[in-house]
């Protein structure tokens, strides 16, 4: 996710109901419909495009039209080759090459995607890398997390090995492990936010480090403030400020700085399809007004929370 835009005040609030900008029709494959999504990205327009889990696609929603989304890359079914997607997971845009970067994580790659219409297929970025969660920081280096690996390493855009920055040290708790990462967020100075899933916890490894520091969560899994029920999307803002889909707790967390409890934002109104709750928010981002966009994966819907 890249964050270095947004800056959001620490006492911000936001409307408690959602307006759904993308699906809420049910799932399938038509073009209201989504079928259990997972990331975002909101461009300068407000323009979301979404990962579209279960159709393989790619799917962009304009600003004002909540009717009918746009195939952007992937529909052509479920597969490897350059004009499919299997199972996108994450995604964000590279406004400098006006392209889309794609976790395609079925395939175990990273793909780009031109915006320009008549686009048919796309490219391979990276190869062999079991992607979950992407971030450019603002040199454009690209940072991926290796769920099979259970590390996240950075790239300049062309490179396939790239640098290991966070993990690497087999799957666990210890600071210098993680255990099934999924979304991931970098600040200004290069440190990197990591939803380690099954830790219930989102570590910070600051720039060079050979360990990670626990900025939210940590204290097992469970629905106290202090804690994390397998949280995915992440956000990190110019104040340090972490911004958390806490999944399985359906609610949506903010954790300033040195923090060692959260506050609950959105949602966290029990499980369900109401305009206030979700049903296991995955991504998330804000657009540049600081309006939070919720992936409501059970609901295969996005919902746009509008700040106060």
């Amino acid at each position: 996710m890249f964050s270095l835009l947004v800056n959001i005040r620490a006492d911000a609030k936001w409307s408690q109901n959602g307006v759904t900008i993308a699906g809420g029709n049910g799932v399938g494959g038509a073009t209201n419909q989504l079928n259990y999504p997972y990331g975002l990205f909101v461009d300068d327009n407000q323009t979301v495009v979404i990962t579209d889990w279960g159709n393989n696609r790619i799917v962009q929603w304009k600003n004002g039209d909540t009717t009918n989304g746009q195939v952007v890359a992937g529909g052509n079914g479920q597969g490897n080759g350059l004009d499919q997607l299997y199972n996108p997971t994450d995604i964000l845009i590279d406004k400098e090459t006006d392209s889309l970067i794609i976790c395609d994580e079925g395939n175990d790659r990273v793909v780009r995607w031109s915006r320009l219409s008549g686009t048919t297929q796309g490219e391979i970025l990276i190869d062999n890398i079991n992607c979950y969660g992407l971030a450019m920081d603002d040199q454009r280096y690209l940072y991926v997390s290796d769920w099979e690996n259970d590390e996240v390493r950075r790239y300049q855009l062309g490179e396939m090995n790239g640098t290991l920055v966070a993990g690497g040290n087999g799957q666990g708790d210890v600071l210098n492990q993680l255990n099934g990462e999924t979304y991931v967020s970098v600040d200004g100075q290069q440190n990197v936010y990591i939803s380690d899933f099954n830790n219930n916890r989102i570590m910070k490894w600051n720039n060079g480090a050979k360990e990670g520091i626990v900025v939210a969560g940590g204290q097992g899994q469970g629905i106290t403030l202090a804690q994390l029920n397998h949280p995915q999307g992440l956000f990190v803002d110019t104040l340090s400020t972490l911004y958390v889909a806490d999944t399985s707790n359906h609610r949506v967390m903010r954790w300033t700085q040195g923090a060692t409890q959260g506050t609950v934002i959105v949602g966290g109104n029990g499980l369900g399809a109401g305009a206030n709750q979700f049903s296991y928010p995955t991504g998330l981002s804000f657009d540049r007004y600081g309006n939070l966009d919720v992936v409501d994966w059970g609901n295969n819907r996005v919902q746009r929370f509008s700040i106060e």
